[in-house]
């Protein structure tokens, strides 16, 4: 079996007024991301771990911000493409191992309906999908409510 490991990361200004859309479900909120697409940074570290696992360089090269046809585009739709871009490839996903950094607010019990969602979207297990979330105990951009960002881990099998 061939198997491959990518890493993503993804970071986005927050501000007041904006949408909040983080694993591919609106989160209430204050603010919002300041993004070309509709800012998901959750789904955006999962796209460029998957396609740097795989070896399609990255999220801005396959899906560029100069791209009006993508301006406002949910994230789930990139997601779905890449996805279609690894199964073109004969990959398929093994598992997601991901972490949110945010001070506020609060997703943890939203993380069971983001991995509900992914899953439909990838056609994956559910328990292939982890979510984390931690704060930056108020340091940084992501503590002073500035900015959220999310890393991920993937791993891919090769189906042929």
């Amino acid at each position: 079996m061939r198997i491959k490991v990518g890493f993503g990361y993804d970071v986005h200004a927050l501000k007041e007024g904006e949408e909040f859309i983080l694993g591919g479900i609106k989160i209430e909120h204050y603010k919002g991301t300041v993004a070309h697409s509709d800012g998901d940074v959750l789904i955006h570290a999962i796209c460029d771990a998957l396609l740097g696992a795989a070896n399609l360089r990255d999220i801005g090269f396959q899906f560029p911000d100069n791209d009006s046809s993508l301006k406002g585009i949910d994230s789930k739709i990139l997601l779905q493409k890449t996805n279609e871009l690894l199964l073109k490839k004969s990959w398929e996903i093994g598992n997601i191992d991901s972490t949110i950094v945010l001070q506020k607010p609060k997703i943890k019990d939203k993380i069971p309906e983001m991995q509900k969602i992914l899953s439909s979207v990838l056609n994956i297990d559910i328990e292939d999908i982890s979510i984390k979330a931690t704060t930056t105990e108020k340091l940084g951009f992501n503590g002073k409510e500035e900015g959220v960002s999310a890393y991920a881990v993937v791993l891919i099998n090769k189906t042929i």
